[in-house]
């Protein structure tokens, strides 16, 4: 097998963060050991499937307009390795914040087969940060309220 296949296989295999791949109607072919502990599906049980399996409700609409548009064109605003952030769902039926770059799938003619995304769940972090804006927003109106209480009126 030559090195840059091995590479490639090897690094799908084994990676932390979730790589999936879609064929053009959106049916999961790739399924990673990463995506399992993010999402919490076993490979038997995404492969085959639509992507709808980790894509919150409200939210399937506007991403199969994009993914058609996509898919029709061949291009996506998002390339280059642009950082996507979207909420996803577990197996479980637990909301996590996933960040991730999509990756178009192209045969040897330049036809769209698919598309990849490498997904990593970044709730911890989205979190924290949720929680640092609501104490500096605590902190503010206190400073505020202190500044008008100290004025002269």
């Amino acid at each position: 097998m030559e090195l840059a296949r091995l590479a490639a296989d090897s690094i799908v295999a084994s990676a932390g963060d979730a790589i999936v791949a879609a064929d053009r109607e959106g049916i999961i072919r790739v399924w990673n050991a990463g995506a399992e502990r993010i999402f919490g599906y076993g490979p038997e049980e995404a492969v085959g499937v639509s992507l709808d399996l980790i894509i919150p409700e409200h939210l399937r609409a506007a991403h199969w307009a994009g993914w058609r548009a996509v898919v029709s064109t061949g291009r996506s605003r998002y390339g280059g390795g642009d950082l996507l952030s979207v909420p996803g769902i577990r197996k479980d039926g637990g909301r996590i914040s996933v960040e991730f770059t999509i990756v178009p799938l192209k045969d040897e003619g330049a036809q769209l087969v698919g598309m990849a995304a490498v997904m990593r769940d970044v709730s911890k972090r989205f979190e924290e940060l949720k929680a640092l804006r609501r104490e500096l927003a605590e902190a503010t109106d206190k400073a505020r309220a202190a500044g008008a209480a100290s004025r002269p009126g």
